[in-house]
């Protein structure tokens, strides 16, 4: 018998790479119960501050106010007494770095909910406390 390589659908939550974790809370958002329970979810984005194109995208992105450490989502409806929610994604083990650490400090002193979440369920959670107190807009 052959192994099989896993597919992203049947890898371990701890193996998953930050993008197949990213990708995981999109899926769950389009969900049309998902959608239904909570509407304002259209509005949940990805902030791409990462490149793959080398040194001078980095310049380009850097001169048109990319910033490092930004977090990777951010929900921009006001709840529980908050501006927004940003979530800095990190796989099981991945840790932030101090921009990152920097960012989230900052974005708490200017009434937003932001945080680390480590694995999609997490930021899954993180999201239905944040979006279940609908009365407190």
């Amino acid at each position: 018998m052959t192994e099989q390589r896993p597919t992203e659908r049947h890898t371990p939550e701890k193996h998953m790479s930050e993008s197949a974790h990213q990708r995981a809370i999109f899926k769950w958002t389009q969900q049309p119960h998902i959608r239904q329970k909570w509407p304002d979810l259209k509005l949940l984005f990805h902030v791409k501050n990462e490149t793959t194109e080398g040194a001078r995208q980095v310049a380009v992105d850097r001169s048109s106010g990319v910033k490092r450490g930004v977090p990777d989502l951010c929900l921009p409806v006001a709840r529980r007494g908050y501006h927004s929610l940003w979530v800095e994604l990190k796989n099981e083990t991945g840790r932030p770095s101090k921009e990152q650490k920097w960012w989230i400090e900052e974005l708490g002193k200017q009434g937003c909910k932001a945080s680390i979440c480590h694995g999609w369920q997490e930021a899954v959670r993180l999201i239905e406390w944040y979006m279940s107190d609908e009365g407190n807009t």
